[in-house]
C-alpha cells in the first residue's frame, strides 16, 4: 500500500512538472504573443527580416496578424526550426557554431533594407541563436577564424553577454549595424528574450541595436578566458577601438519591443503551480553561474523549505531562469550533456535520495546545449534507480555525462524544437 501511494505521488509530481514547463514555453509562443506589439501599419514597404530559433515562426506570427499587408523579406533560423510561410523567405543555419550558410543569410538580409526611404518599416524579428545564425565576418578576418573564437568561447565557461560582446565586434552585422543599412526606414524590432536581464543589444548581439561595448571589450574578454586569437583577430579589435553607435545615423522613430522574456515564463509555470494548490517561488530569471554550483545551492533552498518552511512552506515549488554556464577543465574529455541535465544531476547528487523533493529543468527551445533533450528529471530515488543500473550518478557528474545518466533512466525530457527561447526554466517541487 505505501508502494502504491509513492508511485502515485511521483506520478502526479512529474504531471505538475511537466505542466509548469509546458506553460513556461507557451507563454512564450509567438502565435499567442507577436500580435498585440506590431506597430501601426507602413505607408510604404514592409521588410521582414530576422535571426534566431524563434525568427521562422515568429515570421508566420506575422504574416497571420497583417494578412493585409505586402510583406516582404528573409528571416533565419536554426535548422530544422523552418514552418511554412507565404511571403517571408526562410533560411536555415547552423547553431551553435556558425557555417557558411551563417554568412550568406546575414548577407541576404543587408541586401534586403538596402535603398528604403522614410516611409518604410523594417520588421526585425530577433530570438535567442541569431549570433551564430548571423555570422558575417568584418573585413580583415575569415569565416573559419570567427568559427574558431566561437567554439572556444563555447567551452571557456564565459557568459552568454561576453560572448555576444566578441561576437559583435568580429561582425559586420551586429552591434547596431543592421539598423545603420537599414536608414532611413523605421526599425521596430520584435525580441523573444534569452538573456539575462532582457539587454536588447546582448540578445542575438543586437544588430539593430547601437553597441555601448568597444573592441578593448572584446580583446580583455578573449584574455580573460586565455583564448588562441590569432594574430588577423587582434588586428581587426586593436585597430577598432571605438564604440560603435548607430544612433545619431537610424532614424528617430526606431524601437524595441519585448514580446516574451524569461519572467513572463516563469510566471505562467507559477500559475499554474497554484491552481494544483502547490505555492510558487520564483527565485530569479536572470540567474547564472556553474550549473554544477547552481544544482547545489537550489538543492539546499529545498531542504530549507523541507525543514524550515524557510523561504517558503511546502508544498511549494522553487523557480529559477537564467543561463548556466558548464565549464569543461582543460584536457578533459567531456560526455554527452548540457547545463539543464547537469543542473539536475548535480542536485540529484546534493540530495542524496532525500524524499519529497522533485526536480525538472530544460532549455524551452527544446534543446540541452547540443542535445536531443530539453532537459531531464530527477526524482527522490534517482539514485536509487542508477545504482539499480549499474550506473553512480557521481561519476557521470565529474565526466560531464549528465545526459546519458538520464537517458539511461529513461527521464530525459524531449519536446522537439519548440519554436521559441527563453532560456532555461528550472523547477524544484517540495512536498
Amino acid at each position: 500500500m505505501q508502494s502504491d501511494i509513492k508511485i502515485e505521488q511521483d506520478e502526479q509530481a512529474r504531471i505538475l512538472l511537466r505542466s509548469m514547463f509546458d506553460a513556461a514555453v507557451a507563454a512564450a509562443d509567438p502565435f499567442k504573443v507577436l500580435a498585440e506589439y506590431l506597430p501601426e501599419k507602413p505607408k510604404g514597404r514592409c521588410i521582414v527580416v530576422g535571426a534566431g530559433k524563434a525568427s521562422a515562426a515568429m515570421a508566420a506570427a506575422l504574416e497571420a496578424a497583417w494578412p493585409d499587408v505586402p510583406l516582404q523579406g528573409v528571416v533565419v533560423t536554426r535548422d530544422e526550426h523552418a514552418v511554412p510561410t507565404r511571403h517571408i523567405t526562410i533560411l536555415e543555419a547552423s547553431h551553435p557554431v556558425p557555417d557558411a550558410r551563417s554568412e550568406q543569410a546575414a548577407h541576404d538580409i543587408l541586401r534586403a533594407v538596402q535603398g528604403l526611404g522614410s516611409d518604410d518599416l523594417v520588421i526585425a524579428l530577433i530570438s535567442g541563436g541569431g549570433s551564430a545564425l548571423l555570422a558575417l565576418p568584418v573585413e580583415g578576418i575569415t569565416l573559419a577564424e570567427k568559427q574558431n573564437i566561437g567554439r572556444q568561447l563555447l567551452h571557456s565557461g564565459a557568459a552568454i553577454s561576453e560572448m555576444n560582446t566578441v561576437r559583435k565586434h568580429l561582425s559586420a552585422i551586429k552591434g547596431g549595424k543592421l539598423a545603420l543599412a537599414a536608414a532611413p526606414a523605421q526599425v521596430v524590432t520584435l525580441v523573444i528574450s534569452d538573456v539575462p536581464g532582457d539587454d536588447p543589444a546582448i540578445i542575438a548581439s543586437g544588430p539593430t541595436v547601437p553597441d555601448a561595448t568597444t573592441s578593448q571589450d572584446a580583446l580583455r574578454i578573449l584574455d580573460k578566458y586565455n583564448l588562441d586569437v590569432p594574430e588577423s583577430v587582434r588586428h581587426v579589435l586593436e585597430k577598432n577601438t571605438t564604440a560603435f553607435s548607430a544612433q545619431h545615423s537610424v532614424n528617430a522613430d526606431n524601437r524595441v519591443e519585448m514580446i516574451a522574456t524569461p519572467f513572463m515564463a516563469l510566471q505562467a509555470a507559477a500559475e499554474v503551480a497554484r491552481k494544483a494548490g502547490v505555492t510558487p517561488l520564483i527565485l530569479g530569471d536572470a540567474l547564472e553561474g556553474e550549473s554544477c554550483v547552481m544544482g547545489v545551492m537550489m538543492s539546499g533552498i529545498a531542504r530549507s523549505v523541507q525543514a524550515h518552511a524557510v523561504p517558503v512552506r511546502a508544498p511549494a515549488v522553487l523557480l529559477s531562469g537564467g543561463e548556466t554556464t558548464v565549464s569543461i577543465r582543460a584536457g578533459t574529455k567531456p560526455g554527452k550533456g548540457g547545463r539543464n541535465t547537469e543542473f539536475l544531476l548535480s542536485c540529484a547528487v546534493a540530495l542524496h535520495g532525500q524524499a519529497g523533493i522533485w526536480g525538472l529543468a530544460g532549455d524551452t527551445d527544446g534543446i540541452d546545449g547540443t542535445e536531443d533533450a530539453a532537459g531531464a528529471i530527477f526524482t527522490p530515488d534517482t539514485l536509487e534507480r542508477g545504482l539499480q543500473n549499474n550506473i553512480a550518478a557521481e561519476d557521470f557528474l565529474v565526466r560531464h555525462d549528465s545526459y546519458s545518466f538520464f537517458e539511461k533512466l529513461d527521464d530525459l525530457v524531449k519536446t522537439g524544437p519548440t519554436l521559441t527561447n527563453v532560456n532555461d526554466v528550472r523547477l524544484l517541487l517540495v512536498l
